[in-house]
């Protein structure tokens, strides 16, 4: 099954069906559109021909060409979290989704061969351990999921 998800978009009903139905669960967005890379987080705006400008209700992550800041602060929030061990952002993004479960397989966007490079070394980390997984929920204190919705 193919859905979003990434560390700002958790999913926890989706991965329980998929993994109580024996399906793999393919995560689109797992670096939210470049923002969980943090090449964002300094307020950079994208070009105006750049799809994360378009103003649209499926745009999530960006507002006004910027990466919503609510989506900066929590960066800044887990940021050493997500890059202990020498893991980039972007990595560190990576392996929480490979933490989630055996049956995600995140299919991240890469722009260069470095990009492709980079989220393929992820894989070397492997998953975050419990111990970052449950602080990270802690810092982020997220709201009880809400209605499934398509991203």
């Amino acid at each position: 099954v193919q859905h979003s998800m990434n560390v700002f978009f958790d999913a926890p009903s989706m991965c329980k069906a998929a993994y109580n139905n024996g399906l793999a669960q393919l995560t689109r967005s797992p670096l939210a559109m470049g923002v969980l890379t943090g090449k964002f987080s300094d307020g950079r705006t994208v070009p105006p021909d750049d799809v994360r400008s378009v103003p649209a209700d499926w745009q999530v992550y960006f507002e006004a060409s910027r990466a919503r800041s609510e989506l900066t602060e929590q960066i800044d929030a887990i940021r050493d979290l997500l890059t202990a061990g020498g893991r980039t952002l972007g990595q560190g993004a990576l392996c929480w989704l490979l933490s989630k479960g055996g049956n995600i397989h995140p299919i991240p966007g890469a722009k260069t061969p470095e990009q492709a490079v980079e989220n393929a070394a992820a894989m070397e980390f492997g998953p975050l351990s419990e111990t970052v997984m449950a602080e990270i929920e802690t810092i982020l204190q997220r709201p009880p999921e809400g209605e499934f919705r398509a991203r």
